[in-house]
């Protein structure tokens, strides 16, 4: 793949996420929450792999996107941190938060620490609000990626091979995402995947897509999965 090849993105992801507040370093009194299962829809990860680190900071208000990743750019930059932030959205029954999605993270002990850092920055966090238990959660996820073409509309994020997004006929809401996914899995015999519903904004163009998970990605399959939403997407 050739870096004539690589474009800049916006990217609008939504998933289904089982999340689960966490009390423990964090910034006392703040709502954290842990995703269980990032990827329900892929089971390959071997007994020993350790969990991803999935991390959802509740905001205390909805802010810009620009002053999110201004905020992001800084605390990497003066405390030599590399982490992967992005703007999010979550639903939780009738319950809506605002939230800073936190991935690539070495440890939990490091949230407390990026929370302190965001404070600083202005960003500051919903406090004093409890939710307990397992919580199924419907998260949407806004940020800028790198995409490296593989075949007509197929895509590899460029900083992260083992996700891809793969373009789709139409926009799909998300309980018509869910009912074609389980429609294409029902039918789908290859290696198996986690998708989200997504879509992404390129040269004056908004692209509808599915975003796979996946540590199988070259264009052969990528482009039966393609297909194989093509066909069940009426």
């Amino acid at each position: 793949m050739g870096n004539n090849k690589k474009m800049e993105v916006f990217v609008n992801l939504t998933k289904a996420d089982t999340v689960v507040a966490i009390e423990e370093k964090v910034m006392p009194g703040s709502l954290v929450f842990d995703s269980l299962n990032p990827f329900p829809g892929y089971y390959h990860e071997t007994p020993t792999s350790t969990k991803p680190i999935y991390i959802y900071m509740v905001l205390a208000q909805q802010y810009p996107l620009e002053e999110i990743i201004r905020a992001t750019q800084n605390i990497e930059k003066e405390y030599n941190w590399n982490f992967d932030a992005g703007k999010g959205y979550m639903t939780i029954g009738s319950v809506y938060l605002n939230v800073i999605r936190v991935r690539h993270l070495p440890e939990l002990d490091m949230v407390a620490k990026i929370q302190e850092a965001y404070v600083k920055q202005g960003i500051h966090f919903l406090m004093n609000k409890k939710l307990k238990g397992k919580l199924e959660a419907t998260v949407k996820i806004v940020k800028f990626l790198y995409f490296e073409m593989l075949g007509e509309g197929i895509y590899i994020n460029a900083d992260d091979p083992t996700f891809a997004y793969v373009e789709i006929p139409k926009y799909l809401h998300h309980s018509a995402f869910v009912k074609v996914s389980m429609d294409v899995k029902y039918n789908w015999d290859g290696h198996e995947f986690d998708a989200a519903t997504a879509s992404f904004y390129n040269k004056g163009i908004l692209h509808e897509a599915v975003r796979i998970r996946s540590d199988q990605m070259d264009l052969e399959y990528l482009s039966k999965i393609k297909k194989l939403y093509a066909d069940k997407i009426r």
